[in-house]
């Protein structure tokens, strides 16, 4: 195994350069285990590896710290048998995968970084939500890498089902590869493989239960990550990956597999989005005023082909609603960057008159 089988790079070589003069070595996290993270070195060999102090504080915001699947400059310890090497700093991104977190916060959880290739995972049943797709394609997009969507279980549904759902995600996002697959029945696994190449990283994503882990077994070709029974209700599994993890596989190419998401909120920009909804630019560009807001308007385009079915409804109000989420939370980093900035000119004052005593 070599860097290169990694991901490495000639960007991330020219970055590290300033670290390897200072006796660092490069490493790929695999894992996070919350105290410490897991990582790969160039000959294969993993290790523990803890968080350096420097690196933590630099850290503006939880996104910003080290991640799987980031490039990290090591400093060994001097006893290889000892647990003491520590991550002195981290190479830039050159994709990632980001979601807002969860909750009220203006925060950015980070899903997967220095990826290739996103594949999100449904079915075409219980699991299948076009809005919700299309808050998927939306931050894939965004993230730099190539998209994928997969319908997985097929063989639980007819082929008629099967294709409506194909269909429905071709409309929504034509620049997105879109396959049947099935983990039971091996059908369709090879198109995942023809990505998977020496250097390459493909990242699963998906709601709970709908067989990512499944996926990845058939991939790897031995039962790595631990999967459950079908619930016959609801016809997800009853347990799924609790903890992202970069995977190395024999023939080339690395998989991370991540938790299921419950909810995608929307971390991105309004330029990332019209550009996802340009049938809707093109169409309000045909209404009578330029100030239109699309709604009882006079000479409303939009409305116009709402009505005679040239646009979906549904799409529209859930591009309104994508829209309103992104105001909103920029209105909420807006008014935590002035709430930190007023707690800090506080702890400056209040140090300035401790001193000045």
């Amino acid at each position: 195994m070599t860097l290169e089988d990694l991901g490495w790079n000639d960007r991330f070589a020219a970055e590290f350069a300033k670290h390897a003069a200072k006796g660092w070595v490069p490493a790929r996290l695999i894992r996070d285990n919350k105290i410490a993270y897991g990582a790969i070195l160039a000959d294969g060999e993993e290790v523990e590896v803890s968080l350096g102090g420097s690196v933590y504080h630099a850290a503006e915001t939880d996104a910003a710290l080290p991640s799987v699947g980031d490039w990290v400059a090591i400093e060994m310890g001097a006893d290889e048998n000892q647990y003491d090497a520590v991550i002195r700093a981290r190479l830039e991104r050159h994709t990632c995968l980001s979601r807002k977190a969860p909750g009220k916060g203006t925060e950015e959880q980070v899903i997967a970084v220095n990826i290739d290739v996103v594949c999100v995972v449904t079915d075409a049943g219980q699991d299948f939500n076009e809005r919700r797709m299309e808050r998927y394609f939306e931050i894939m997009q965004r993230s730099g890498a190539r998209s994928v969507a997969l319908i997985n279980k097929s063989d639980l549904y007819s082929p008629e089902a099967n294709q409506k759902a194909t269909d429905t995600l071709r409309r929504l996002s034509p620049e997105t590869d879109i396959f049947v697959t099935s983990a039971v029945e091996s059908t369709g696994v090879d198109v995942i493989r023809h990505y998977l190449k020496p250097g390459v990283t493909v990242a699963l994503i998906g709601s709970s239960g709908v067989g990512k882990s499944s996926l990845i077994n058939q991939l790897i070709g031995q039962e790595w990550l631990w999967t459950a029974d079908v619930n016959a209700v609801t016809g997800k599994g009853t347990h799924t990956t609790t903890a992202r993890e970069l995977l190395c596989l024999r023939r080339g190419g690395m998989l991370i597999d991540n938790p299921g998401i419950r909810e995608v909120h929307m971390w991105t920009d309004a330029n990332s989005l019209k550009a996802s909804f340009t049938d809707f630019d093109a169409m309000a560009e045909q209404c009578k005023f330029h100030d239109c807001k699309h709604g009882s308007d006079k000479g409303c385009a939009v409305q116009a082909a709402i009505t005679d079915g040239t646009l979906s409804k549904e799409r529209f109000i859930n591009y309104l609603k994508l829209d309103f989420e992104l105001e909103r939370l920029s209105q909420r980093k807006k008014k935590h960057q002035v709430t930190l900035g007023r707690r800090n000119r506080r702890d400056l004052k209040s140090k300035g008159d401790r001193y000045g005593e």
